[in-house]
C-alpha cells in the first residue's frame, strides 16, 4: 500500500505533569462522566474507548459539560441510519454564533487583529457583539434569510470573524475564500452557491507588499450574477468602489441593533468549505450548526484545553479549515490572535515574535515552518519570552520526528509538541493530543474523543504497528451533512465510503502503534498540500496548461524521507518550443498571480509524455509513489494506463527524491 513507516521511538519526548494533567478541562471532563454513568476511567485511552462504544453517552456528556443551549424536542442522540446518512440530535435547534458570542466579560479582549505591517486592534466582546447584532440587522434589511448564502473574499482580519457570525446568526450560510485566489478560482467555488452577499477587502499584504484586489474584486462580482450587494472592507484604506451596489463596511455596521440568534435545525447548514478540487470543479462540503458546536467545543475545550481568557494564534488564510476551528475559540472563550501576512515576513521568527508579544498559551503552525525556524538557526525559547506558551500545535502535513526534539530544545521543555491530523472533510480533527497525552517523536498522541479511527489494509482489517488506510468506523457529528448540488448524495458517498461500505476512508495513510499512537505517513491522493495550505492540481492545470508552448503539465507534491516537501511541476511541449529560463519564469508567474503564490512549484521540468488512465484521467498518484521510491507494477496495473513508457519515465527522479 505504502512504504512502511513503523514507530522508532520507544520512550516519549514529553510526558505530562501530574498536577497539571489533574486541573485540565479534560480531566475534569472525566470526572464529569463518572458522576453520570458511574464509570471511571484513569487514563486517555480508557476515556477514548468508552467514547466511540458509547457514542450517545459521549457526545450528550459533552453537550452538558459545556452547557450547550438547545430548544426543540430530540429523542435521541443518533437515529440507527448508516454513516452517510446518520442524523444527531434530529428535533433539536441552536445557533453557533449564539454560542460563540455568549461568553466573554464586555471589556475583555474578544479578538487580536494583526496585520503583517504590525497594525494590532483588539476587539472586546462588547464591540464583537455590537458589531455582529449591527451587521446582521443589515444584513436582513437587504432581504437576507436563512438559507441564503453569504460570501467572503476576505483577508485574515476580525472583519471576516464579524461578517461570519453575523450571517450564522440568522441562518444564511457561509462561504470564505482568501484572496490569493485570483476572481476564477474564487468564482469556481462561490458560483456554486448563487450567493446573494459579498464581502471583499480591497486587499491584503504579503511579503512587505500591497495587493490590491478591487479589480479582482470587480471580475468576481461580475461572476457571481446571484449577488445583489458587495461589502468592501477597508484593509488597505484604498477607495471604495462608487456604483449603486457596493456599500462600505463602515455604513454595514453604523445602526446599532441587539443580536438575534435563529434558532435553526440541528443539522442545519452552518458554512461551506471547498476541497482543493484535484480532480475538478472544487467540491462543496456542507457542516451543519449542531455538529460544529458539539466537535469543536471538545477539540479546542478538552483536547487543545482552552478556556476563558486564553490567547492562542494558529497560523491560517480564510480558505483553510483551521480558520474555521480559529473563530470557534470564541465557543470556549478563548481569544483569537488573528494574525495576516507572511509568517516569515520580516523574518522567520514573525509567528514566535507574535507568540511572545501576545502572551498566547497555545501556538498553531506547519511542519515547514518548525523546520525553516530550525534551518534559520531560531532560539524562540532563548531570545523571547514564551513563558505563557503551553501547546505547540502542527497539523497540514506530517511532523518528522526532528522537530520534537527541536522543539524541546530550542523552544522550551515543557511545551508539549500537538500534532494534529485531520481535514477539511470534517472541519476538525481524527488524531491528536491532551493534557493527559504522553508524545513521542514523530507521532500523534492518541485518536481524538469520540473518533472510531483504524488503520485498515487493502482487505478492510484493522492494523497495528503496519501502515494503512485511515478510516473512521462509527459516525461523528461533523462529518459534513452533504456535498454542494450532490441531491441523490452519489458523489458524497464514492468520495469516503466507496471502498468499504460503511466505513469512511479519509485518504491518509496511518499507523496504530501498539502503544496506542498515530503515525500519519502523508496522502494517498493527489491533493497539493503545502507549508499547511491546500491546493488542488486542477487549479495550477487551469493556468500552465492555457500558456503557449506547453501541451500538458502534471504536478507532484511528495513527502521526502527527512520530512520536507517536493513540489516539480512537469511539462510537455509543443513540437519546436524549449524550456528556457524565460518559459520558466512564465510558468511560475503565472501560477503565483492566476492559482496561489504558495504553490508555486520548486522547479519546472519537461518530460516526453503524462500517463493517464484509459479514460484520460492524469496519474497523480501513481506518479508520487514512483518518485517515493515504489516500481512501476507497485503503483497501477499496466493494462490501465494510456502510455506505460511515460509512467515508467519518472522511475529515474526517485534516486535523487528519496536522497532528500
Amino acid at each position: 500500500m505504502s512504504t512502511s513507516q513503523t514507530p522508532t521511538a520507544t520512550e516519549p519526548i514529553w510526558l505530562p505533569d501530574p498536577a497539571e494533567a489533574a486541573g485540565s478541562r479534560i480531566a475534569r471532563f472525566a470526572e464529569f462522566v463518572a458522576r453520570r454513568t458511574g464509570m471511571t476511567h484513569d487514563d486517555y485511552h480508557s476515556l477514548w474507548a468508552w467514547s466511540v462504544q458509547d457514542l450517545s453517552g459521549f457526545w450528550t456528556a459533552v453537550g452538558e459539560f459545556f452547557d450547550l443551549r438547545t430548544s426543540g424536542r430530540w429523542e435521541c442522540v443518533l437515529d440507527d441510519a448508516p454513516m452517510p446518512t446518520t442524523r444527531w440530535f434530529p428535533g433539536a435547534r441552536l445557533n453557533y454564533a449564539e454560542h460563540a458570542l455568549r461568553t466573554g466579560e464586555p471589556t475583555g479582549t474578544a479578538v487580536i487583529s494583526v496585520g503583517e505591517d504590525g497594525t494590532t486592534s483588539h476587539t472586546t466582546w462588547a464591540e464583537l457583539r455590537d458589531q455582529v447584532g449591527a451587521l446582521a440587522a443589515w444584513l436582513r434589511g437587504q432581504g437576507v434569510v436563512a438559507g441564503d448564502r453569504v460570501v467572503g473574499y476576505l483577508p485574515n482580519t476580525v472583519h471576516a470573524v464579524v461578517a461570519f457570525l453575523a450571517s450564522a446568526s440568522i441562518g444564511a450560510v457561509w462561504s470564505a475564500c482568501g484572496q490569493d485566489y485570483g476572481a476564477d478560482g474564487a468564482a469556481n467555488r462561490f458560483g456554486q452557491l448563487e450567493p446573494v452577499v459579498l464581502f471583499a477587502a480591497d486587499g491584503y499584504r504579503w511579503n512587505g507588499r500591497q495587493h490590491d484586489r478591487r479589480a479582482e474584486t470587480a471580475a468576481l462580482r461580475a461572476a457571481l450574477p446571484s449577488v445583489r450587494v458587495t461589502v468592501q472592507i477597508p484593509n488597505l484604506g484604498l477607495p471604495a468602489a462608487t456604483d449603486g451596489t457596493t456599500v462600505r463596511w463602515a455604513d454595514a455596521v453604523a445602526d446599532p441593533a441587539d443580536c438575534d440568534f435563529a434558532h435553526v435545525p440541528f443539522d442545519a447548514p452552518l458554512w461551506v468549505l471547498f476541497s482543493s478540487g484535484t480532480t475538478g470543479t472544487p467540491k462543496g462540503i456542507v457542516h451543519g450548526h449542531g455538529g460544529v458546536l458539539l466537535d469543536h467545543h471538545k477539540l479546542l475545550g478538552l483536547h487543545l484545553d482552552l478556556g476563558p481568557g486564553d490567547r492562542f494564534l494558529w497560523y491560517t488564510t480564510t480558505n483553510w479549515m483551521m480558520w474555521n476551528m480559529v473563530v470557534s475559540g470564541l465557543l470556549v472563550g478563548a481569544t483569537p490572535v488573528l494574525y495576516d501576512g507572511s509568517p516569515a515576513h520580516p523574518g522567520p521568527g514573525r509567528l514566535w515574535e507574535l507568540a511572545a508579544e501576545h502572551r498566547t498559551r497555545l501556538l498553531g503552525v506547519s511542519p515547514g515552518y518548525l523546520q525553516g525556524s530550525a534551518k534559520a538557526g531560531l532560539e524562540p525559547g532563548r531570545d523571547l519570552d514564551l513563558s505563557e506558551l503551553r501547546v505547540l500545535g502542527s497539523t497540514g502535513a506530517p511532523l518528522p520526528a526532528a522537530s520534537y526534539h527541536w522543539v524541546r530544545d530550542h523552544v522550551g521543555p515543557r511545551v508539549q509538541v500537538a500534532s494534529t491530523s485531520g481535514g477539511t472533510d470534517i472541519v476538525s480533527g481524527f488524531a491528536g493530543s491532551a493534557p493527559t497525552t504522553p508524545v513521542w517523536p514523530g507521532e500523534i498522541s492518541a485518536p481524538m474523543l469520540g473518533v472510531a479511527l483504524q488503520a485498515f489494509d487493502s482487505a478492510g482489517r484493522p492494523v497495528t504497528d503496519e501502515v494503512g488506510e485511515l478510516v473512521v468506523t462509527r459516525p461523528m457529528p461533523s462529518m459534513p451533512l452533504y456535498f454542494w448540488n450532490d441531491s441523490d448524495g452519489s458523489r458524497y458517498h464514492q468520495a469516503y465510503f466507496g471502498a468499504y461500505p460503511g466505513v469512511w476512508r479519509h485518504g491518509d495513510w496511518m499507523t496504530r502503534t501498539a502503544h496506542g499512537s498515530v503515525i500519519v505517513s502523508g496522502r494517498s491522493d493527489s491533493t497539493l498540500n503545502r507549508h499547511g495550505v491546500r491546493l488542488g492540481s486542477a487549479d495550477i492545470y487551469a493556468v500552465v496548461d492555457e500558456l503557449p508552448g506547453i501541451r500538458e503539465s502534471l504536478v507532484i507534491g511528495a513527502e521526502l524521507p527527512d520530512g520536507g516537501y517536493w513540489m516539480p511541476l512537469f511539462v510537455v511541449l509543443e513540437p519546436g518550443h524549449e524550456l528556457t529560463d524565460e518559459l520558466r519564469d512564465t510558468v511560475t508567474a503565472a501560477i503565483r498571480t492566476q492559482a496561489s503564490p504558495r504553490h508555486v512549484p520548486d522547479t519546472v521540468i519537461e518530460v516526453p509524455a503524462v500517463p493517464h488512465t484509459r479514460t484520460g484521467k492524469k496519474l497523480e498518484v501513481p506518479v508520487k509513489r514512483l518518485l517515493q521510491g515504489a516500481t512501476v507494477d507497485q503503483v497501477a496495473g499496466r493494462e490501465a494506463v494510456d502510455d506505460i513508457a511515460a509512467l515508467e519515465y519518472f522511475t529515474r527522479f526517485a534516486p535523487a527524491v528519496n536522497a532528500g
